[in-house]
């Protein structure tokens, strides 16, 4: 991918929608959005529940209007079936008992029906807030992703979770709130009026039961509001355990560290089931509140009947209050604290975490003054960095100067810094001192989207996306025309891949392309882009050398000054300048003044040149297929005694 910005992203037809993301391997979203929440669990709930209320209202109402009408039987059930036995049955007129079953009967089906209606209104008003959750979270989590110095610690796992698990949990919470927090208000509210007239004797012994109950859940909300919020935590917690470890596998088996690997993501199994024994406790205790405000008010019913009786009320009576408890009070209990309880508890949590993941960074300040670069001429005085202020420097005073056209060659042994380096020179990451200008003005005062069209920054790993070749090369440079396209693409040697895709019209499966296709594909991109400064990244690694060689012609024929981090001795060989860099100083020459004057840089060079390498790519102006092309099967960097890529001074993804 050709990352054209660092700032936060805004529309603009120039960009590459995910070009702000920094290198991929680097950048990434907060593992842990919700740490510090702005709205509580029960307010991001509430929030979810007007806002989309108020987008849908028409739909509202139709969910509303069909909610009553399907709570009509609960209001007739009980006084139908009090006038069948005491009119009918005991009366012994079998017809008119008929005539009240009848009734009741004809009220159930309206009921069911008007249930059936309730579900395309229900559709209106979640659905889209699904799609906008998910457009939310994934502009929320790109846009805190390119804050300058934001970095990857493999929270992709936690916005996968987010993205599926959590966003389907807010919408089908939601649905169940909004169809049947309405339904148990109306069928509740249905069996007080009805129990009131036909048995107003029996009113207390179903009320106060059913208020005992209500009130003991609402105590327990929040502590399993809190046992909700640990499962979700923990579910997060144990994705980015096993997503990590499973990427490591390959260091952890040459590091010996297995044992410790599998302890940590069993540790974080073993929180996951805890977190969810813990919640299943609570889930337990509902079911005694479901005895507590249903079966109660049927026991006591039960065992006053005599009393009852003997004070006035019919065995119709007696039975219609039997008939609201069991078939209408029971079930809406039950619904309540079972299902909808719990789903307003997941809803709750899900949207808290969920408005987390959401959130944006503050947008950087636009320069009162912005310049825009003249050329693609870079100049840096002074430039330190260090992560960390206990940290040694990566840099410490970097002077360099490029002229507009030069290509620079960026080398060193693994860990020392290379791709920090070309994260400052992009202005994803800003020096801790020092200035740095892009043809001739400084970074600070170039605005966001200028400084996207002037420079682009091309990671190891590209991004291809899921569209057409057209549009995967095309956008940095909507518009352009096919004679240029066609111009690049043989300039790079991406000829047989467009043919095999069909032509620049054909669908692209990243999947199905190798690594070296990616970097084809990403780096045709990038020269059909306006960007006057190039930087790539080892955008190279996975081509033949006879591939590289030619990518790198095509971009010097390129208006435009590039910088590249070589992993081979050629690159170096052809730049007009090459950086060397060790972790604690850096030198700047030519390719013979180095090999002549710095000792690292022969070591350097003679590993290069003696190094074990493996197979060619796939012949003349191919492409390396294997998946990484095997570090040291490549030729690449590797100095006895250099900075290790874990070095305690610069993190691990560097």
């Amino acid at each position: 991918m050709a990352h054209s910005t660092a700032d936060a992203p805004r529309s603009h037809p120039d960009r590459d929608p995910s070009a702000d993301s920094g290198r991929e391997a680097d950048t990434c979203p907060d593992p842990n959005p919700a740490a510090s929440p702005t709205l509580t669990a029960g307010a991001a709930a509430l929030h979810l529940v007007r806002g989309s209320l108020n987008r849908s209202r028409a739909a509202a109402f139709r969910l509303a209007w069909w909610t009553l009408v399907s709570a009509a039987p609960a209001l007739v059930s009980g006084k139908a079936l009090a006038l069948a036995v005491d009119e009918g049955f005991l009366a012994h007129r079998p017809a008119t008992a008929a005539l009240y079953l009848a009734v009741f009967a004809l009220c159930a089906l309206c009921g069911a029906w008007a249930s059936r209606q309730t579900y395309p209104a229900l559709a209106e008003i979640v659905e889209p807030l699904r799609d906008r959750i998910l457009g939310d979270v994934v502009r929320g989590t790109l846009r805190r992703a390119v804050v300058p110095g934001a970095r990857c610690d493999g929270a992709d796992a936690v916005v996968v979770a987010q993205l599926t698990r959590q966003v389907e949990v807010v919408r089908d919470a939601l649905a169940g709130q909004l169809m049947l927090v309405w339904q148990f208000v109306l069928t509740t509210g249905a069996v007080i009026v009805g129990t009131a007239l036909i048995a107003p004797a029996a009113m207390p012994l179903v009320a106060v039961p059913l208020l005992l109950a209500l009130g003991v859940f609402a105590v327990l909300a929040p502590a399993t509001l809190r046992r909700q919020h640990a499962a979700f935590q923990a579910e997060e917690i144990l994705a980015h355990r096993a997503v990590t470890t499973v990427g490591a596998l390959r260091d952890i088996v040459a590091t010996g560290t297995h044992d410790r690997a599998e302890q940590e993501v069993l540790e974080a199994v073993q929180a996951h089931l805890l977190a969810s024994r813990k919640l299943a406790t609570v889930a337990a205790v509902r079911r005694l509140i479901v005895g507590l405000g249903a079966h109660s008010p049927l026991l006591l019913v039960v065992l006053a009947a005599p009393y009852l009786t003997d004070h006035g009320m019919t065995p119709g009576d007696v039975v219609g209050v039997l008939t609201y408890v069991l078939s209408t009070l029971e079930p809406a209990v039950r619904l309540l604290v079972q299902g909808v309880g719990a789903s307003w508890l997941r809803l709750s949590v899900a949207a808290q975490r969920l408005a987390g993941a959401a959130r944006s960074p503050a947008t950087p300040e636009t320069p009162a003054h912005p310049l825009e670069p003249a050329d693609g001429s870079v100049f840096t005085s002074g430039v330190t960095f260090a992560y960390g202020r206990d940290s040694a420097p990566i840099l410490d005073g970097l002077e360099l100067t490029l002229a507009h056209g030069e290509q620079l060659a960026v080398v060193g042994p693994s860990g020392v810094g290379k791709s920090t380096t070309a994260d400052i020179l992009a202005g994803i990451l800003q020096p801790d001192q020092g200035r740095i200008l892009l043809g001739g003005v400084p970074l600070g005062r170039i605005a966001r989207d200028d400084l996207s069209r002037a420079r682009a920054l091309l990671p190891q790993n590209p991004y291809v996306f899921a569209g057409t070749l057209r549009e995967n090369l095309s956008v940095l440079a909507p518009g352009t025309a096919d004679d240029v396209i066609d111009s690049t693409v043989e300039e790079l040697g991406l000829g047989r891949v467009v043919r095999r895709l069909g032509g620049l019209d054909g669908q692209v499966d990243p999947s199905a392309l190798s690594s070296g296709e990616r970097q084809l594909v990403a780096l045709a991109r990038v020269h059909l882009s306006s960007a006057t400064l190039v930087i790539l990244d080892e955008a190279t690694r996975h081509l033949d050398a006879e591939a590289e060689q030619r990518v790198e012609e095509a971009f010097r024929r390129r208006p435009g000054t590039v910088v590249a981090i070589a992993h081979r001795i050629a690159p170096a060989r052809r730049a007009d300048k090459v950086l060397l860099l060790d972790g604690q100083r850096a030198w700047i020459g030519t390719h013979d003044t180095l090999l002549a004057e710095v000792p690292l840089y022969a070591d350097l060079v003679g590993i290069w040149n003696t190094g074990i390498t493996g197979p060619d790519g796939d012949g003349p102006g191919g492409t390396a297929d294997g998946p990484d092309e095997r570090d040291a099967g490549v030729g690449r960097v590797s100095y006895p005694g250099a900075a290790s890529d874990r070095s305690p001074s610069r993190p691990s993804a560097d």
